[in-house]
């Protein structure tokens, strides 16, 4: 299990259009935003990162970099940011399932073909949005089981303000042993 204030996993991936994704190579000054999508079959997916490709300045200005990622192969990915209009978010692909697993994503299996007509993979990484500080440790993170209800990026953008402002710690940290009573 992923916690927050520790190291995250390294995280290293291609990216559409050539380069590299380094998670250990980030020059952001708060960090940055890792959003993981299911892949180019999920229709949910593809509104989400249309909305984060809409935010991506923002979350620059707070100096917060983005990426979005996925298990999905190249080809795929690179329709993916074609389908979202991409001209400043990242995609990154070929997230392994092993690292999906590392980072505390859920995998799942093949239901056939989607709502949007597009074959899911054999096995394919659920949705997740982590918060990594400049440090790579763990400041926030949210993971699914189902590709429904993403964290809303606008309010992401407020509890960003709030946290900046007020030097917020990431929370959820403790490890250690549980009261009885907390049984």
């Amino acid at each position: 299990m992923l916690t927050p204030r520790q190291k995250t996993p390294d995280l290293t991936l291609p990216l559409v259009g050539g380069g590299t994704f380094d998670l250990s190579r980030e020059a952001n000054e708060r960090g940055t935003l890792v959003v993981v999508y299911r892949g180019l079959h999920c229709p949910i997916c593809v509104k989400y990162l249309k909305e984060l490709e809409a935010q991506v300045d923002a979350f620059t200005e707070r100096g917060v970099g983005v990426i979005a990622l996925s298990s999905d192969p190249q080809n795929r990915a690179e329709k993916m940011a074609e389908q979202v209009g991409a001209q400043k978010l990242r995609f990154a692909y070929d997230l392994g399932l092993q690292k999906a697993r590392d980072w505390g994503l859920y995998i799942s299996t093949s239901n056939g073909v989607t709502s949007a007509g597009i074959e899911e993979p054999a096995l394919f990484a659920e949705p997740g949005l982590f918060m990594v500080t400049p440090q790579q440790t763990l400041y926030f993170a949210s993971v699914q089981t189902m590709p429904f209800t993403r964290p809303p990026l606008a309010e992401l953008l407020g509890a960003l303000d709030f946290v900046i402002a007020k030097n917020y710690p990431a929370r959820g940290e403790y490890t250690g042993a549980l009261p009885a009573a907390a049984e």
